[in-house]
């Protein structure tokens, strides 16, 4: 499914199936079809690549546009700043960058649950404006980015709240 290109809307780009899988659950506690997460890019330098080949331009074309890059950090806490090089100062507030600080599969073997049931705790967290899930040790580095994140995201995400 599509989203509407002339409303704002959201692509989520994750790196590989674990964190596809966490953004689908995500979208299973929400009441938009104005995001669509994409195929999975395979890596974190494969996201950066996909972002800058296709999603820069559309993005400076599109005002309506929003990219959430979802990677691992692989336990590297300069991985944000690396990332954000990339981004162009004209679009970067519509750029987010959110992804677990080793990789997935350690938040599911820490206890959070499957990768579906990890996104739906965290788009609770969203839609109740908490940050249990995202307090998680492997999640909580995405703090700063969170706020930023549902400060302009939210209108989408959640409609009607």
């Amino acid at each position: 499914m599509s989203v509407n290109d002339s409303s704002p809307h959201i692509f989520v780009l994750p790196e590989d199936k674990a964190n596809r899988d966490v953004a689908n659950g995500f979208l299973l506690q929400i009441d938009t079809r104005q995001v669509q997460v994409l195929p999975s890019a395979g890596g974190w330098m494969r996201v950066l690549e996909k972002f800058e080949n296709e999603y820069i331009n559309t993005m400076s074309g599109n005002l309506h546009r929003n990219v959430v890059l979802l990677i691992d950090f692989d336990g590297k806490k300069d991985r944000r700043d690396e990332v954000q090089k990339i981004i162009p100062d004209s679009i970067s507030d519509r750029v987010f960058l959110i992804g677990a600080l080793t990789k997935p599969e350690d938040i599911r073997k820490s206890g959070l649950g499957t990768f579906e049931e990890i996104g739906r705790k965290l788009a609770d967290d969203c839609r109740g404006n908490t940050t249990v899930a995202w307090n998680h040790e492997l999640l909580k580095h995405n703090a700063e980015e969170l706020t930023r994140m549902m400060t302009t995201l939210r209108p989408i995400l959640f409609p009607q709240t």
